[in-house]
C-alpha cells in the first residue's frame, strides 16, 4: 500500500503543522516506538493481571475515540516515531481495530505495526489483519498445557490461541513472538517445551519476568522467576545456546543449536533494560507515561477535547519525555499508587 504524505493535525480550532522532530530525554534516549492501548476489555481473567471478578472498566466516552487514535499517532508518527504496537485489554474486542491498522499503515515514518493479543479471537481475523498492513504478532501464552491453562486464565481456550499461533505462522508475517510469563513452581517446568516450538518455526518465544501489576501482589508469593535464574535454567537444560542479536527489550537471546527461531529472556521486573528503552506508552483513555512504571500520567485526551492544537499536543509529550527516570526503580520510587490490572497501563 502507498505511504500518504503527512497531513496537517486537526486539534481544537487550529490546523498547525508539527516540526517534525524527535522525541528525547535529558539521558540521550530517543523514543521511536509507541505502545497504545485501545481499551481495558479482556476476555482472559489472567492470576498476574486482572482479579478474577474483573475491574470496573472505564466507560467507552472515557477512552480514546477512533478519530482521536488516528490524531495521536499521525502526530506522533511525524514526530520520528516509526514503531506502533497495539495493545490492551485484548486488542481484538475492538470493533475498529482493522480500521486503525490500515490508517497506521499509511502513514509516512510507520515502518511496522504490531499487536500484543492473547490470542483467543485471533485465527479468526488473521487474513483481515495482514491485509490491513499487521506487520507482527506477539501472543501472550503461559502455558501449553489445558489445565494450567484454565487456571492462570480462568478460562477456557487454549485450542483456540494454539490455532491462532498456527494460522499466524502460515501467514508469514514479519515478526511472531510468544510471550511467556514465566512462574515459578507453575510452567518453570515448561521452558523446553516452549523451546521445542523454535526448532521447526521461525518465532521467538520470551520468557518474561512477573511483573507487580495486579490487586493480588501474585508476584510476592514466591512465584518470582528472575531473569539471570531463567538464563541459569536454560543453560543446565540445553547443550548449546548460541547468543544472538534481538529486540532492545530481549537483553539475552539465544538460538538453540541450528533451530529456526529464538528464545529470549526480559528483564521487565529486574529492570536491567531501561538504558536502552525507546518506549512511549498511552493508556486506552489517553494517558501518556514515560515509564511503565511511573505513576505520573499526562492526560493527552482531555488536551485534544478542551481544544489543544497539535502544537502543544506536541510540546506536551515532548516535555513528558524529556522527564523520564533513569530507570524503572527512581520512576516506581516517586509514587505508591496500586493500579488493579495490567489493563490499565497497557501490556
Amino acid at each position: 500500500m502507498e505511504k500518504k504524505h503527512p497531513i496537517i493535525q486537526n486539534f481544537g480550532d487550529a490546523s498547525i503543522p508539527t516540526t517534525q522532530s524527535s522525541i528525547s530525554d535529558r539521558f540521550g534516549r530517543t523514543f521511536t516506538y509507541l505502545r497504545l492501548a485501545l481499551n481495558e476489555q479482556c476476555n482472559f481473567r489472567c492470576i498476574y493481571c486482572m482479579p478474577e471478578e474483573g475491574i470496573d472498566f472505564r466507560i467507552e466516552d472515557k477512552l480514546l475515540s477512533t478519530e482521536e487514535i488516528f490524531q495521536l499517532i499521525e502526530l506522533i508518527s511525524q514526530m520520528g516515531v516509526s514503531k506502533i504496537r497495539f495493545t490492551g485489554g485484548e486488542p481484538l474486542l475492538r470493533p475498529d481495530l482493522v480500521k486503525i491498522i490500515q490508517f497506521a499503515n499509511e502513514l509516512d515514518g510507520v515502518e511496522s505495526i504490531h499487536l500484543t493479543t492473547n490470542g483467543k479471537l485471533l485465527a479468526n481475523n488473521i487474513n483481515v489483519l495482514k491485509a490491513a498492513g499487521l506487520t507482527g504478532i506477539n501472543i501472550s501464552l503461559d502455558t501449553l498445557d489445558s489445565e494450567k491453562f484454565k487456571r492462570i486464565t480462568r478460562r477456557d481456550g487454549l485450542e483456540k490461541v494454539l490455532n491462532g499461533l498456527k494460522k499466524s505462522m502460515e501467514s508469514n508475517f514479519q515478526s511472531i513472538k510468544l510471550n511467556v510469563v514465566a512462574m515459578r513452581d507453575f510452567n518453570d517446568d515448561e521452558l523446553m517445551d516452549f523451546i521445542a516450538l523454535t526448532q521447526e518455526n521461525d518465532i521467538t518465544v520470551r520468557f518474561i519476568e512477573l511483573m507487580p501489576f495486579d490487586s493480588h501482589q501474585i508476584w510476592k508469593t514466591g512465584k518470582f522467576y528472575g531473569a539471570d535464574q531463567i538464563v541459569a535454567d536454560l543453560e543446565k537444560q540445553v547443550e548449546e545456546l548460541i547468543p544472538v542479536d534481538g529486540s532492545q527489550t530481549e537483553h539475552h537471546v539465544f538460538r538453540v543449536n541450528d533451530y529456526k527461531g529464538k528464545v529470549a529472556v526480559i528483564p521487565a521486573y529486574s529492570r536491567t533494560l531501561c538504558c536502552d528503552c525507546n518506549r512511549i506508552r498511552i493508556t486506552a483513555d489517553g494517558k501518556l507515561l514515560n515509564c511503565l512504571y511511573s505513576q505520573d500520567e499526562i492526560n493527552l485526551r482531555d488536551a485534544m477535547r478542551n481544544g489543544k492544537d497539535s502544537q502543544q499536543i506536541e510540546k506536551m509529550i515532548k516535555d513528558t519525555m524529556n522527564k523520564k527516570f533513569k530507570d524503572g526503580w527512581d520512576a516506581q520510587n516517586q509514587g505508591n499508587e496500586n493500579r488493579e490490572s495490567m489493563t490499565q497501563i497497557g501490556g
